[in-house]
């Protein structure tokens, strides 16, 4: 650079007075190769060496403009005239406005082009234009001279060399307004990838599928995701202004996979981390079916740091068999993939199927084969729902009268004139107006409720019945009326009142297990308790009392037995049941049996080590009142190889 300064030094200090130079040496000069200077403090000096002197024609003007400056536009009150002819003709100021590269001299009374005269040095030989050697001042064809010289080559690459040099000073050199362009496409990118991960978060956490149909351009309808960025775009400036270069597929089948599994690896990845913080956890699982694959999900349970209890999902497998093994091995082989291998499983938890709940060969005893701490814990709300249910099944005059009250509900229900004569005589009998409950076979909770719809709506259903005087309404009626079916009505009405209270709180979201055992067996003593002849007396009481407020006609004595069948083997039902009239006969064949089972199922499902640990947390509770009890700790402590030291 300093060799280059020097150079143009020597050449200004000789261009006025101009040494006598061979013509062979000037000839050699010129065949010399030019060697282009890229640096811009280089030709920055090249154009201040261009305006102080001449080269090759240039004559030197001292009053015009440099690269710092940019071009002298000098405006005065009258600019000299010049003869041109009969007229006199002087430059116009208004020039300036129409062309910025325009520059005037003061001393010698004549334009330039500013860009040609510091940037077309190396072209001023070829170059016949006065605007870049020069000057003009032929004020009667100027414009015509300014328009044609912007249209020439020379003029345009002048013009493009000197935007280059504005644009350096501006944003620096060219590596740098690459950078800083590749910076800004950069985060660009990025914002509008902020707005796809919104989108994917939100149809993740929504349960809601992404992709449609048809995700043409033409389409109507693009799917879930491509119509909420859409709907985003309508709202969102940035995506208003900027558009995805043309290569992308930002919003294509691939990236919205490639952007769930990213997001799901995330999610994964702070679940573990969080769980090797826990050091321990507990694994539950469950099958589901996706058309024609059956598929395994894989859920964890730990405790924060902070004491909070998390839930989360794992992850699917996809199940090659059925059976115990083939379960437990994908199971182990989930854990294995995550490193868990080293955590401390305390617990697991599945279905009360027998593949799964075996306590030989089933998943739970080849869970436990390699993590012996691991003790199964059946669902308590799916196990009191196993008892009711389990209970019904195992009397048949209980099924019939669940079936009954499935049957008036639906009565009621699927026919609209059935369902506003109801609603009207509610209101004539100064009810207040309430619907039936539909009962559900997977959730017994519900059956209590539909028991007391029945028990508090009775006089409203059997007005409505007789009212519509049809062979179905008759029908219903009559079964209604038995002894038995209203005896039914008041029994399981007490009975899975004492169960709901347990059966809500084992569906609360916070739940302490060691309180669980405590209300079990709270609620198997009231059962126990009320297995006696005053209990069943209280029931048959409140069951007459109920006949007589809706005028139930009952019928007395014996019911003679058809012999239809005398003489005949047959196989099943025939739809004929037992008359059970009197308060003994509706004890020993209802209440009992029905209470009996209950109360054989709770104190079946709900005992077996798991109950025996659980009273062993409920112990280590500073405000239970089984605090560091040896007895209750001594199981807990036994199963997690923990010794206890009395005080």
């Amino acid at each position: 650079m300093a060799e280059v300064m020097d150079i143009t030094k020597f050449f200004i200090r000789n261009t006025n007075n101009k040494p006598h130079r061979p013509e062979r040496d000037s000839e050699a000069a010129s065949d010399e190769p030019r060697t282009s200077v890229t640096d811009e403090s280089a030709r920055e000096e090249e154009g201040q060496a261009a305006q102080q002197g001449t080269a090759g024609g240039l004559t030197a003007v001292s009053d015009l403009g440099t690269l710092e400056s940019g071009p002298k536009q000098v405006h005065l009150p009258q600019y000299p005239l010049s003869q041109f002819g009969a007229q006199q003709r002087a430059f116009n100021k208004a020039w300036f406005e129409q062309f910025k590269w325009l520059e005037y001299s003061v001393t010698r009374n004549c334009t330039f082009c500013f860009s040609c005269r510091l940037y077309g040095r190396q072209n001023i030989r070829a170059n016949k234009d006065a605007l870049s050697c020069s000057g003009f001042s032929n004020w009667k064809r100027a414009l015509e001279s300014f328009r044609e010289h912007e249209r020439s080559a020379l003029h345009i690459s002048t013009m493009t060399c000197w935007q280059s040099f504005k644009s350096t000073k501006t944003h620096g050199d060219v590596i740098e307004q690459l950078k800083t362009a590749i910076a800004a496409e950069i985060s660009e990118r990025r914002q509008y990838l902020h707005r796809i991960v919104a989108a994917t978060t939100f149809l993740g956490k929504q349960g809601i599928p992404f992709r449609g149909h048809d995700e043409q351009e033409s389409s109507q309808n693009q799917g879930n995701f491509i119509e909420c960025m859409k709907l985003l775009k309508q709202f969102d400036p940035f995506l208003q202004k900027y558009t995805p270069p043309s290569h992308t597929t930002y919003l294509s089948n691939f990236s919205q996979n490639e952007m769930i599994t990213s997001i799901s690896q995330e999610i994964t990845e702070s679940i573990i981390k969080e769980m090797k913080i826990a050091k321990m956890y507990s694994v539950m699982e469950d099958e589901a079916r996706d058309r024609y694959t059956e598929q395994l999900a894989v859920c964890v349970r730990f405790v924060t740091q902070k004491g909070i209890v998390r839930e989360c999902f794992l992850g699917l497998r996809k199940l090659q068999g059925f059976d115990a093994k083939s379960i437990a091995d994908e199971i182990e082989a989930m854990l294995q993939s995550h490193n868990l291998g080293d955590l401390l499983c305390v617990a697991q938890a599945y279905d009360g199927a027998s593949v799964m709940s075996g306590a030989v060969g089933g998943v739970q005893a080849r869970f436990r084969e390699r993590h012996p701490e691991a003790v199964y814990v059946h669902c308590y709300a799916h196990e009191l729902n196993l008892v009711l249910c389990n209970t019904c099944k195992s009397i048949p005059e209980a099924t019939a009268f669940f079936e009954l009250l499935e049957n008036v509900y639906t009565f009621f229900s699927n026919s609209l004139v059935n369902h506003n004569k109801f609603i009207e005589i509610q209101k004539q009998l100064g009810l207040r107006p309430s619907e039936l409950v539909q009962l559900s076979t997977t959730r017994w909770a519900c059956q209590v409720r539909s028991v007391n719809a029945v028990l508090n709506n009775l006089s409203a259903i059997l007005a409505c019945l007789r009212n519509m005087n049809t062979s179905m309404a008759l029908g219903i009626q009559s079964k209604l009326c038995k002894t038995k079916t209203l005896y039914m009505l008041v029994m399981f009405s007490k009975l899975l009142g004492i169960t709901e209270g347990l059966h809500r709180y084992l569906q609360g979201e916070s739940l302490d297990l060691g309180k669980v055992v405590q209300y079990k067996t709270a609620v198997l003593q009231t059962l126990t308790e009320l297995r006696t002849d005053s209990g069943g007396e209280d029931v048959f009481r409140r069951a007459m009392a109920l006949c007589e407020a809706n005028d139930i006609q009952l019928p007395v004595g014996p019911r003679q037995k058809q012999k239809r069948y005398d003489g005949f083997v047959v196989e099943s039902a025939c739809g004929s049941t037992s008359n059970l009239t009197t308060s003994d006969e509706l004890r020993q064949q209802l209440f009992y049996p029905c209470l009996d089972r209950m109360v054989e199922e709770l104190t079946h499902r709900f005992s077996g080590l798991g109950e025996a640990l659980m009273s062993g947390i409920h112990a280590c509770n500073p405000t239970t009142e089984t605090f560091l009890s040896e007895e209750a700790l001594k199981s807990l402590a036994s199963h997690y190889k923990i010794q206890l030291k009395p005080e």
